[in-house]
């Protein structure tokens, strides 16, 4: 299971109204890249892909990604430096600084 705290969720719907399509998806899925391999993508997509998984509010998780993001804890949050989404994956087994980027072992690969 994947949650969205209430606080990202208010800005995922806040993210969504801002879009020229509002009934858009977020979409979360994983790229490579960041400074520990892998990093959190969000992507507006019209419909979510076969296999993806749907959380209230208008979010699509990467079915391909499930396995990595299981447990997957999302919140909104902001500092100084600006508002961001914070991660919180125990499939995780290192954390770059700045949360964006994560390696985790894929049983799948």
């Amino acid at each position: 299971m994947i949650q969205f705290t209430p606080a990202a969720l208010v800005e995922v719907d806040r993210l969504r109204r801002r879009q020229a399509n509002p009934d858009d998806y977020l979409r979360l899925q994983i790229k490579p890249g960041g400074c520990q391999g892998q990093s959190y993508d969000f992507t507006f997509v019209s419909q979510p892909s076969p296999g993806d998984y749907l959380v209230n509010g208008g979010i699509a998780i990467a079915g391909e990604h499930l396995t990595v993001l299981h447990g997957l804890a999302v919140d909104y949050a902001e500092d100084l430096m600006g508002g961001n989404f914070r991660f919180d994956n125990p499939q995780a087994t290192e954390n770059c600084g700045c949360g964006a980027s994560f390696r985790a072992i894929d049983p799948t690969h």
